[in-house]
């Protein structure tokens, strides 16, 4: 080793980091996305490994043995690909139907509008699914709320549409889980939840966390140049139906309650950058309001304190105008980016 060229060993150690890298994820996809019977997963991660260690000992040179490594794991990937979402599991009653929506003009219907009304205990709900009729004329505009149930690094976020009759029509997008299954972060990385667009009205899917989780949520009112907010309902619709044909995976790094939205924000032509608080998305407050996004006429520690509607939907949540009664110490919508300070 001590003959090898500096370059060529770190060039070596950053190729066996990255093949144990490759190595730690076949082993949890196997075993999370493999074999119900934890022995046969079991036995199946101990042959991989087994392998994995033959061809570290016994093949040479290094380049062999490194290619017959990533080999075994690029078989275990290409099994992992051929895993299929469905529609048709045995989903519970909060995402048993899935929405689906038709254009025609200007009005948008939308089938399984949730409108869920919720007891002591979450499970105890009473269960409505409704078809909603909104007029895209009279739309107002685009909100954002984030939730936080712990540390403010990471949150989940809601998007929801503003209409001149009152009504809001709020988007979350979520896990679908099945009848005996809970989120759990580390398996949202891997092949275990489809991935589920509750559209809902805001005095189930933001009463739900303010209400019986006891979450900490903001909203937050979004400037969205040249009709974006419509444009990104449309693209947000279009993916609503295109999941009710065609299921997709949820995973918690590339297909979460954050990326998409920005995914749709994108998709419709805003200039939002892809930056690492979309990750840590309790941070993406601070992006929005770098940018002009959301008020940025009051620093941002009085903008999150205005912007906390956790007491007055708690002190709503049963009432007919909680949309409107949760928005009252909000600052306004902004109307244009701001000026570039000097």
């Amino acid at each position: 080793m001590f003959g090898i060229h500096p370059l060529r060993l770190l060039l070596r150690m950053v190729l066996c980091i990255g093949a144990a890298l490759f190595v730690l994820w076949a082993v949890l996809a196997l075993w999370i996305d493999g074999p119900v019977s934890r022995t046969a997963a079991g036995l199946i991660i101990g042959i991989l490994l087994g392998a994995l260690a033959g061809a570290v000992i016994w093949i040479r040179p290094f380049r062999r043995s490194l290619a017959a490594v990533v080999g075994l794991c690029i078989a275990v990937a290409a099994w992992w690909l051929t895993l299929s979402p469905a529609n048709d599991r045995n989903w519970q009653p909060n995402v048993a139907h899935l929405p689906t929506a038709t254009l025609d003009g200007s009005l948008l219907t939308i089938n399984n509008v949730r409108s869920f009304r919720y007891g002591d205990d979450e499970a105890d709900a009473q269960e409505r699914w409704i078809t909603a009729t909104y007029d895209l004329d009279e739309l107002v505009g685009f909100d954002i709320f984030f939730s936080f149930w712990g540390p403010q690094a990471y949150g989940h976020t809601i998007a929801s549409w503003e209409f001149a009759d009152g009504r809001h029509l709020a988007v979350s997008i979520e896990t679908r889980k099945e009848v005996g299954e809970s989120y759990s972060a580390l398996r949202g990385f891997f092949r275990q939840f489809e991935l589920y667009y509750v559209v809902a009205e805001e005095t189930d899917v933001v009463a739900l966390r303010t209400n019986h989780r006891g979450e900490r949520v903001e909203l937050h009112r979004i400037f969205t140049p040249d009709e974006g907010d419509r444009a990104m309902l449309l693209d947000y619709v279009q993916d609503i139906n295109e999941l009710a044909a065609n299921p997709r995976w949820y995973n918690a790094l590339t297909q979460n309650c954050t990326t998409t939205i920005w995914k749709h924000a994108k998709a419709v032509g805003s200039s939002f950058p892809l930056d690492w608080r979309l990750l840590a998305n309790g941070y993406v407050l601070e992006l929005a309001y770098q940018l002009g996004t959301v008020n940025s006429t009051v620093s941002l520690d009085e903008l999150r304190r205005r912007s906390d509607i956790t007491k007055l939907a708690i002190q709503n949540g049963d009432s007919g105008d909680f949309s409107r009664n949760i928005r009252q110490e909000l600052l306004e919508r902004p109307t244009a980016f701001p000026a570039p300070r000097p």
